[in-house]
């Protein structure tokens, strides 16, 4: 009767520890709209992962990639809404709730992925990431590098003025205008999930993004030339929403940190050793790929743009410029 008694008493006390670990554990959703091909995606499945093994499955994140819980503006949006806790996205976006971070997008501001890494532990970088957080609640944890941005096109382009009247699609973000403009091209925004059908219906005849963003999205199929403009040396936030980061402890705090930041550590190697290969990948598929003179580019873009008429402070960029 005892060993019967302890039997069940056991058997309740372990149905109820389940039920009670059940209860405890807080389901979160991370979105981005990248494929599940590139790094962005498979390094956030395996931070999620991760965050569960260490906070002792307190923690179930599922992740949702290629716009499936909207696009990029969506998933911002849902920060504030509670729709998503975690997203990954560029700081063009960050920019909407505050401006001076959106400098990082101002062309040839970076001279290369090393630099950009640098920034990103520099005095700089922390200031106006707690400029972000003050106007929006939400918390940057971490940067990855996105690649750096070229230009797609149906037509040759060896120089700034080729582009004039260019027909070209770029994200509807004051920084990313910048060199088109500047080049006399005819900007349109559109989509980012809409881009490949835009460029394959002549919508638009050009567009602009890092290689592995070309492979991936497969734009290479409706477009005949790359053209290596190199105008912006471009990254990602992943950043977590006020709701859940106010509620995290010190502990968790400094555990999503790190896990987010090896995360974006992992990412950032595979996008730099995939660009490295990709210039001679698309040469073997037929595409022009055309190296242009950047210092004709950007000695356009400083005569005929400006900093403040993007809503810039021309001492970030220097201070930026200025990071070793």
């Amino acid at each position: 009767m005892k060993f019967k008694l302890l039997t069940l008493l056991g058997a309740t006390a372990t149905i109820l520890a389940s039920a009670f670990a059940a209860e405890a554990q807080t389901a979160l959703k991370w979105a981005h709209v990248y494929e599940t091909s590139e790094p962005f995606h498979t390094e956030s499945v395996w931070a999620a992962e991760e965050i569960g093994k260490r906070t002792e499955g307190r923690y179930k994140i599922d992740v949702f990639p290629a716009s499936q819980l909207g696009k990029e503006a969506d998933i911002n949006q849902g920060l504030k809404l509670g729709t998503v806790d975690i997203i990954i996205s560029g700081s063009s976006f960050a920019a909407r709730e505050y401006a001076p971070i959106g400098v990082t997008y101002f062309p040839y501001t970076f001279r290369d992925p090393a630099h950009l890494i640098a920034y990103t532990k520099s005095d700089v970088f922390k200031r106006l990431a707690e400029g972000y957080e003050a106007a929006s609640g939400n918390h940057i944890t971490a940067v990855t590098y996105y690649g750096t941005r070229h230009t797609t096109s149906n037509r040759p382009i060896a120089k700034c003025a080729d582009m004039q009247g260019l027909k070209m699609r770029v994200p509807d973000v004051p920084a990313y205008l910048a060199m088109p403009r500047a080049c006399g091209a005819n900007t349109t925004p559109i989509a980012f999930a809409e881009v490949y059908l835009a460029l394959q219906n002549g919508t638009v005849e050009a567009q602009e993004n890092p290689l592995t963003t070309i492979e991936a999205k497969k734009f290479f199929e409706v477009q005949k030339h790359i053209v290596l403009t190199g105008h912006i040396v471009d990254h990602l936030n992943t950043v977590v929403s006020k709701n859940l980061w106010s509620q995290l402890s010190d502990a968790d705090k400094q555990i999503f940190t790190e896990v987010m930041q090896q995360a974006a550590e992992r990412a950032t190697k595979i996008i730099e050793e995939r660009e490295k290969k990709l210039v001679e990948t698309f040469k073997e598929r037929g595409i022009q790929v055309t190296e242009v003179d950047k210092a004709d580019f950007q000695s356009n873009v400083m005569e005929k743009v400006s900093l403040e008429d993007f809503g810039y402070k021309k001492e970030d960029w220097e201070a930026i410029r200025a990071v070793k």
